[in-house]
């Protein structure tokens, strides 16, 4: 149990998980950082935009498997325990990264490039969807009542220092080591090779973990230890994950992973200095995450997710509609970083709440299944949907459809009960 392990333990474990974490969502980022340069050789066309959408599609289809994930992974997490499901994650994302750093271009092979990519992605999804469950439920059982809010906080630190990892390996090849042209032809290869690298790297780590829950192979709870029939005495609990994800996952891609694009394609901004000003507003979004957390154990769950969902629903269109008519590069940072202070009341505490949730015994699957379903739906098709809107002429539809989304997590937040008070992580682990 982790009530019995010392503060350095607790510690060491909280960092451990968290670095794996960190490496994972570095691999899963770096195909957004780099799509810009490696579109065109899985899909040759004259046009960018439509280049970028069939690229996005395929990181949309890499979310369609994070459902599978949270509940194969989170399955064995639940059954066999949260640190062989860790490893087994952050060895399958290697692989999956291994595989684009190698695959031939659309010139080479023709349609067997794209399909491979398409492979690779699928593997990464399987990765990713486990990885999140798991993750925050183990950060979330690691954690200290008074301080979970905190610690579990840092599941979002590092998974936007994934992003940051990935925006600069980016700049640094930009600026210092390859010319655009260097860029397209083979230079987005790299990061990929780093990625398989790291999460090997990684796995060997996660081996040391102390685990964080305790199996009682002769307990008859353990026959229902991750089962989707165990799952379905929560329905409430299920529904309720989706519909805090939605608003949430969206308004978080949205203003991280699409805005680099955003910036070049709608705004005019150069590919390096869009780059430069999506690193900026990440490593603030980073830093707020652990105060936005400590806030949580100190008023609550609830009253912070409440203010993202007003406050996003409020600011999302002015804050879109402003960003696609400048070309200053203070203002673009001013604009993403509000939009960014104002998706830290979901993003700092969504995983401890979710955790908070469930008892231990379907605590890994209740968290990422249907937090899958939920980031499958709306945050992996947030570039794609934003694309098409634009591809067709009506991009100022999709800030409406991302108000919508949050309205619809913001009646979930005022009807639920304030998971900081009503916690089932105190319930027995065994």
């Amino acid at each position: 149990m982790p009530e019995a392990l010392n503060t350095s333990q607790r510690l060491r474990s909280i960092i451990g998980g968290s670095l794996g974490n960190l490496v994972e969502w570095y691999d899963w980022y770096v195909y957004s950082a780099f799509a810009l340069y490696f579109s065109g050789a899985f899909f040759p066309s004259q046009n960018q935009t439509v280049q970028l959408l069939n690229t996005a599609g395929i990181f949309a289809i890499g979310f369609l498997m994070r459902p599978t994930g949270g509940w194969v992974m989170g399955t064995y997490a639940d059954k066999k325990g949260r640190k062989k499901a860790l490893t087994a994650s952050v060895l399958m994302m290697s692989v999956g990264s291994f595989i684009i750093a190698i695959i031939p271009g659309y010139d080479r092979i023709g349609v067997a490039a794209p399909v491979l990519l398409v492979l690779a992605r699928i593997i990464q999804g399987l990765s990713v969807g486990g990885e999140y469950g798991t993750s925050a439920t183990y950060l979330s059982e690691m954690a200290t009542q008074k301080r979970r809010g905190f610690y579990s906080s840092f599941q979002y630190v590092t998974l936007i220092m994934g992003q940051l990892l990935a925006l600069g390996v980016l700049v640094i090849l930009q600026r210092a080591f390859l010319t655009e042209e260097q860029l397209h032809s083979w230079g987005w290869r790299i990061p990929f090779a780093i990625g398989a690298v790291l999460a090997v790297s990684v796995m060997y780590l996660r081996r040391s973990l102390q685990e964080s829950v305790t199996l009682d192979t002769n307990s008859k709870e353990t026959q229902a230890r991750g089962t989707l029939r165990a799952l379905a005495a929560h329905p409430k609990a299920v529904f309720t994950v989706i519909g805090l994800t939605m608003g949430g996952t969206l308004a978080f891609y949205t203003f991280t992973t699409y805005m680099q694009k955003f910036l070049v394609i709608t705004s005019g901004f150069s590919k390096s200095d869009a780059t430069l000003i999506s690193t900026l507003t990440l490593v603030f979004f980073m830093l707020l995450q652990p105060a936005f957390g400590a806030l949580s154990d100190r008023i609550g769950r609830k009253p912070l997710l409440i203010a993202f969902g007003i406050l996003g629903a409020g600011a999302t269109v002015p804050i879109l509609t402003t960003l696609s008519h400048t070309n200053n590069f203070w203002v673009a940072f001013a604009l993403i970083m509000t939009a960014l202070v104002i998706v830290s009341g979901y993003t700092s505490i969504n995983a401890v709440v979710k955790a908070e949730l469930f008892p231990a015994n379907i605590r890994a699957l209740g968290v990422g299944f249907p937090y899958g379903i939920a980031v499958s739906l709306f945050g992996g098709t947030a570039e794609p949907v934003a694309l098409l809107f634009k591809d067709k002429g009506h991009q100022d539809w999709f800030y409406w459809y991302v108000t919508g989304c949050i309205l619809v997590s913001l009646i979930i937040y005022v009807m639920m009960k304030d998971t900081k008070k009503y916690s089932k992580i105190e319930e027995s682990s065994s």
